[in-house]
Order: structure tokens, then sequence, then C-alpha cells
């Protein structure tokens, strides 16, 4: 019998498509959930845990009360072993104190769902005892001890319990002060290492820094993307500081972390909400800028949430506008652009070729994948 931890923290992820940029302290969670946010991580929990059916009958579960892992772990069927009390609002220390409870308790292998966050808990808790394999579930995302995708994670999970992976890496857990987050300023730091089944396919890298030599190129593909704006047309506008310089070449406020919203050379709307977003634009033309994560290659599902499967749906493939550097896809090795919008449909209607433009008049033809 397989003996296999799980952690949910069910507030991971609210606060992406409210625009609050993470859900760390009890005030943004309260104000997440009075913007409208609801919980992400038990679907994306479940999405990996589907993947694992096949060996239900000889996996047994051991995971918190509710929300924490039990509801997801009983919901596909799996015999669950339960620790720790049943509580209303979990905090930080339940995912410390279930982590090393679960290493005590001899554990295979420990499934996570939640963000940066989570694994910062778990590893302060375990360090490197055992493996672990995080579903990403969260806002940010840096960290290498995550899948590409809940399913990915899954599938992963199998392939190690069934003992096709049986390599074991060390993984980056690296997180963000959230304020700093907030206020447009990123200050990551490295944490420590995870332990992780590895098999290149199914993880993400950790999330690389862009360089400042990158400027000019950010600023010629700005030119292009400008020059290229059609009046009536409402542009969406991504996180990111390539798409920075977008802003900044239109004269315009922005926010650097945030999704900003613009036509006819105007502002219409800053740090917009999903629900925003679906106001703004209804039954409008409207179009999607976005970039890669550097050393990630994510376009959509990393720290821009507020462009959900809905959104993705109303513009359509046809009407995303990817922009990047060149050094930023070389930095990808080969690896694809990626998706992970939470939805599985979405997902497989962006895949396939993109035009994603690297420069004035420059132009590259890559790959979409999740």
């Amino acid at each position: 019998m397989h003996k296999v931890g799980l952690i949910v923290n069910p507030i991971a992820g609210m606060g992406g498509k409210v625009g609050l940029k993470g859900t760390d302290g009890s005030e943004i969670v309260a104000l997440a959930r009075k913007l409208g946010a609801t919980a992400e991580a038990p679907f994306r929990a479940l999405q990996a845990l589907k993947e694992l059916e096949i060996l239900k009958d000889s996996i047994e579960i051991i995971a918190c009360p509710g929300a924490m892992g039990e509801s997801v772990a009983k919901k596909c069927g799996f015999k669950v072993g339960i620790i720790g009390p049943a509580k209303e609002e979990t905090s930080a220390e339940d995912t410390r104190r279930a982590a090393s409870e679960m290493m005590k308790l001899q554990i295979e292998l420990l499934l996570f769902a939640g963000g940066d966050g989570t694994a910062r808990d778990i590893y302060s808790s375990i360090k490197d005892s055992g493996p672990v394999i995080g579903i990403p579930a969260g806002v940010k995302m840096h960290s290498s001890i995550f899948a590409l995708n809940p399913k990915r994670a899954g599938e992963l999970a199998l392939l190690y319990l069934t003992g096709k992976v049986k390599e074991l890496r060390e993984a980056e857990v690296m997180d963000i002060d959230e304020e700093l987050f907030r206020k447009g300023v990123v200050c990551a730091r490295l944490y420590g290492y995870l332990k992780i089944p590895f098999e290149r396919r199914y993880v993400q890298n950790v999330k690389a820094a862009t360089p400042p030599s990158e400027k000019y190129e950010q600023e010629v593909i700005a030119a292009e993307v400008v020059e290229n704006m059609e009046q009536g047309c409402i542009y969406i506008v991504g996180p990111g500081t390539t798409t920075r310089q977008i802003m900044q070449l239109l004269g315009l406020d922005y926010s650097l972390l945030g999704v900003d919203v613009v036509s006819n050379g105007k502002l219409l709307a800053k740090d917009v909400s999903e629900k925003q977003l679906l106001e703004i634009i209804d039954d409008k033309r409207s179009k999607l800028i976005v970039t890669p994560i550097g050393g990630q290659g994510y376009i959509l599902g990393r720290g821009n949430q507020q462009l959900s499967p809905r959104i993705i749906k109303k513009i359509g493939k046809d009407n995303i506008i990817v922009v990047s550097t060149k050094d930023k896809l070389h930095s990808l090795k080969g690896a694809p652009l990626l998706v992970d919008s939470g939805d599985g449909e979405v997902d497989e209607m962006l895949v396939g070729y993109i035009k994603v433009i690297t420069g004035y008049k420059e132009y590259a033809i890559y790959l979409v994948s999740f």
C-alpha cells in the first residue's frame, strides 16, 4: 500500500483573479473574499489526484481534515487517513505541522497544492527529508518545486509511485515579499531546496530575472506593437518588463505587475481584476498582449490569473499578441511556451504555433503547449 501525503492550502491562488497578487495575511484573504474570490487550490488538487485513480486501491492518502485535503481525496474515492484537528480557518502553521507529522508517518511522497508561500512553509518544516511534488495553485510560483500544471503533477506522482521515475533532484524554493510585489517591486529570495521526483517534461524551471541589457530589445518590440495598434480596439496589457515598455511608449501610467487596459492611445483602466476586465471588454473587439516568464516560458497562468479562461475565450487565440526578447526565448532551450489557465479546454485551444514579436518587424514562430 502506497502512503501519500496531501496538503491543500485552501486560500492559495484566491487573490489572482481579483488582482491582489497573492493571499499572504488574513487581511488580504478577507479582501479577496470581499471582492468575490473563490478557492482555486482544491479544484487544482482534484485535477492532480484524478491522474492517480488507476492506483486507487493501492494508495492511502494522509491528509488534514476538510478543505486542507480530506474533501478532495474522498471526492476521488481514495482511502484517507486523517491527521490533526478540523479547523474553519487554516494557517501556515497548520501546513508546517501537517508536513512534519506526515514525514513521521513515513509517507512515500508529499503532494501539496499551493504557491511559493506554501512551498516555503513545507521546506521550513521538513527540509529535504522526503520527496515532494508541488501542484501549482498560487498566484506567484517562482520555485522549481512545481509541476507544469496540476495534471502533470498527478502524472509525475504516478510515474514515481510505480517506479518509472526514480531520480530525485533538489529544486529551489523561492518566495517574494508580497507587500513590495503589490507596489511593483519584485524581491525574490532563495529559501532552500526540496527533493522532487525529476522528469524534465513534467516540472517547471525556476523563474529567471530580466537582465537590464534587454531594455533596448524591449523598446523596439514596443515600437512594433504600438505602430500596429488599431483604432477602436481594446488592448489588454499583461504584466512584465517587456509589456511595460509598451505603456511607457504610449506615455501612459501602468502597473508593472498588474493588468492594464488601453484603447485609442488612452488608459481605460489600471491594475484590473477578472470581473473588471469582463465588464470592460464585454462584446467589444479586444486583443491581449502578454510576455513569457523568464526561464519558465509561461504566457498564461502564472502571475496573470486575471486573464482567466472566460477572458481568453472571449478574446480568442487569434487575438493574443505574444512579445518576447530573443534572449528570453533562447533561455527556454527549445522548450515550448506554456499555458496553465486552469481550464483544460482552454489550454487545448491555445496549443499550437503562435507568432511572437521579437523586435521591430521581427518575429518568431513558437510552439505553445501545457
